[in-house]
């Protein structure tokens, strides 16, 4: 190794966050190994890309990233290309024959073994590892990436829940949670570090606990973290509508550290789709849980995401969501045209929707969401919200950060100006905002004096 310590190693993370998380686990078994972390790829001798596979936007923004990494073996220092994460595990045939570009693969369940990876390519060797996803360890070092007032903290791995337009479970394996002493720990970890906000995550947090404990134990998990931890904001991502437990209700209305914000993708409110969808639970479930999140914690942000275009959707189907949509005035959501993928069961299904008619659904239910948008971030002008610093914007001459209402790389931005005389805002402050105007999706707003 006496050599390699000046290996230079640099990182593409493409994906969501769950996937960060394991680039972070990976930069940790690197450094330990000796090799330097370069945020430089024209510096590097090894770059690994770390990928997402989920839908066919996110496969071709892998390959793309893999093409534009290989233009740098061949006109700068580049020694070899690794490819993980989610393409990797879910093609591992394919890429060594598709990307000859491609030095070394490593499925989901082999993230441990990155720096051999680095080790063999460097020495000019093929190399490949797909070990069992589902008995692979969890967890592990990790080097924080993100700001360091915020982090996330992954409690599971894979899903059970086998929706048939995904290719999740294929790809990720089933679900397994992590012990709530491994967690505890890595949160006051991370506490240490400087983090004001902890992000859960996973591929159904709501489902956590139940495999390891027999019963459901989120709540059990953000009380032992906040006895363990000070950290002000604890935020939950990536819940179904079919595990909302009362007690989990009453938990994130009752505590204060827990930010009255929830993302529940229902992906659609037509049964018939629901049900072609697989989804747990029909319309009258769904309407029920947010009628009792709203009605139990008035000030919630409710984010969900929908699907438009699943094969066999009528325009009365659409119309049904949209009407919902209009009724049910999420906070926050995401919309996406339905991706056909193949090994899931919605690939063979008939009536798949055009292209065309997809897109068209999409752009309408954008345009009433961001009518709905708009009106909620008007009733705030006049008010005075708490904000979480991030940074300050020199060209526009303004900070911006974001409210318990705004999650971390997906929701919008609070704008606000200081008051003239006073001192700088460091990143990771928290400061209250008194808001002046709403534009399309953001606040913008002066730092109370």
């Amino acid at each position: 190794m006496k050599d390699e310590k000046k290996i230079k190693v640099g990182f593409v993370s493409l994906g969501c966050s769950k996937n960060l998380v394991d680039t972070e686990v990976m930069l940790a078994k690197l450094v330990a190994a000796g090799y330097e972390i370069t945020p430089e790829d024209i510096e590097a001798d090894v770059i690994i890309v770390n990928t997402c596979a989920f839908i066919e936007s996110a496969k071709d923004e892998a390959i793309e990233n893999i093409l534009d990494v290989a233009w740098l073996k061949e006109h700068r220092t580049l020694r070899a290309i690794i490819v993980t994460g989610c393409l990797a595990e879910r093609y591992r045939e394919q890429i060594f024959k598709e990307l000859p570009e491609v030095d070394a693969v490593l499925g989901v369940g082999s993230y441990h073994h990155i720096a051999e990876a680095v080790e063999s390519v460097l020495a000019g060797k093929k190399y490949s590892s797909f070990e069992d996803k589902n008995t692979s360890p969890l967890g592990g070092e990790r080097i924080v990436t993100t700001p360091e007032y915020t982090a996330y903290l992954k409690v599971a791995e894979g899903c059970d829940n086998r929706c048939t337009y995904c290719a999740i479970p294929l790809i990720r394996g089933r679900f397994r949670s992590r012990p709530i002493e491994e967690l505890v720990a890595e949160a006051k970890e991370l506490e240490a570090l400087g983090v004001k906000e902890l992000n859960l995550i996973a591929q159904d947090t709501t489902r956590y606990g139940l495999d390891l404990y027999g019963e459901y134990r989120l709540t059990a998990l953000i009380r032992a973290i906040c006895e363990a931890t000070s950290i002000p904001w604890i935020r939950i991502l990536y819940c179904y509508p079919d595990k909302i437990t009362d007690e989990l209700v009453e938990e994130i209305g009752t505590n204060d550290r827990v930010v009255k914000y929830i993302d529940l993708p229902i992906q659609h409110i037509s049964d018939r789709i629901l049900s072609a969808m697989n989804r747990h639970g029909d319309a009258s479930m769904i309407r029920s849980v947010v009628e009792k999140l709203r009605r139990e914690i008035p000030d919630i942000c409710i984010r969900t995401t929908v699907i438009v275009g699943f094969p066999g959707e009528t325009d009365a189907d659409f119309d049904e969501l949209c009407e919902y949509i209009s009724e049910a005035k999420f906070d926050r959501l995401g919309a996406f045209p339905y991706s056909r993928e193949e090994d899931t069961p919605a690939y063979d299904l008939e009536d798949q929707v055009d292209e065309q008619v997809k897109q068209d659904r999409y752009d309408i239910l954008m345009r009433e969401q961001l009518h709905i948008a708009e009106q909620k971030n008007e009733a705030l002008i006049g008010k005075r919200i708490t904000v979480l610093c991030e940074a300050y914007d020199s060209a526009a001459e303004i900070y911006y950060g974001r409210s318990a209402h705004d999650a971390p790389d997906i929701d919008t931005k609070v704008y606000f100006k200081n008051a003239l005389g006073k001192k700088r805002i460091a990143p990771g402050t928290f400061v209250e905002v008194d808001i002046e105007e709403a534009i399309d999706y953001d606040l913008v707003g002066r730092a109370a004096v």
